[in-house]
């Protein structure tokens, strides 16, 4: 019984060790699977890449600055609006803009620039137009050469809207990546967030609340994020635009584009 019990033994610890062993070269299988779809991919010239290819880099000046907010010490803001041009709110945007006399920055979409070129044409004196991408794909999910591509349209289309190409990129969502740092360098853009966003859900049917709330939490060098295109619920904001504006210059700001609030070879727009 002993010595058969000793065999059994032999043979479940042989078999378990075959278990084991496929265990592993199952394991590993999945591994070096997940390793190609999540790694291998992305970052040999994908999104999380910051190189194209092992040639030379071709980057413009070589460095690339992203900002949130202006560092100053003045009362100044800049008003940004992402996602038009379009013949529904844009122009409404406008209009209180020049009636307040307050310059801003629109982050254009190349697609909505060659659709509705003509709501905006004549209409961007003393304004700012910056890239928000070609159609608003989230660029960190493309590769290199996709995002350098789809900036490069729209870069193209907003130069023939303006005359003016473009020195200022915020990317669709504010997302990320390797591929879209290293298109914004090519491209010698600086790349432009936000450090207060207007806040329409909080507000439903209230602009002159959510107006005060934008009022109260500006702060020098602030970069204030609308929309000019989307929900309806945006509203809110664009119907309390000229509150913002009395009740941030009852505070002492001064109204200037993104670049004036960087320092861009500009001096800042006086609006009063």
């Amino acid at each position: 019984m002993a010595e058969g019990a000793r065999g059994w033994g032999r043979r479940d610890l042989l078999r378990r060790g075959l278990l084991v062993a496929g265990g592993v070269a199952i394991g590993a299988g999945t591994s070096e699977a997940w390793r190609v779809t999540h790694r291998q991919m992305p970052i040999a010239d994908g999104p999380a890449s910051t190189t194209l290819g092992n040639g030379r880099q071709g980057v413009g000046s070589g460095a690339l600055e992203v900002v949130w907010s202006g560092r100053t010490d003045q009362r100044l803001v800049a008003l940004t609006f992402d996602d038009g041009p379009a013949p529904q709110w844009t122009p409404m945007v406008l209009d209180t803009l020049a009636q307040h006399r307050v310059p801003a920055t629109f982050f254009m979409v190349g697609a909505q620039v060659r659709r509705h070129a003509d709501v905006v044409r004549d209409r961007l004196a003393g304004h700012e137009v910056g890239n928000h991408s070609w159609e608003h794909r989230d660029l960190a999910e493309l590769n290199t050469a996709e995002a350098y591509d789809d900036l490069r349209r729209s870069h193209d289309a907003i130069a023939d809207l303006t005359g003016v190409p473009p020195a200022l990129l915020r990317p669709p969502y504010g997302h990320l990546g390797g591929a879209v740092l290293h298109a914004a360098a090519r491209l010698d853009y600086r790349l432009v967030l936000w450090s207060l966003q207007m806040v329409e859900r909080e507000f439903p049917d209230d602009p002159a609340g959510h107006a005060r709330r934008i009022v109260a939490a500006v702060r020098p060098g602030t970069i204030v994020l609308g929309h000019d295109v989307g929900a309806r619920r945006r509203l809110v904001a664009l119907r309390g635009l000229a509150d913002m504006i009395n009740g941030l210059r009852s505070r002492g700001y001064t109204f200037v584009t993104v670049s004036a609030l960087l320092g861009a070879d500009m001096a800042p727009t006086t609006t009063r």
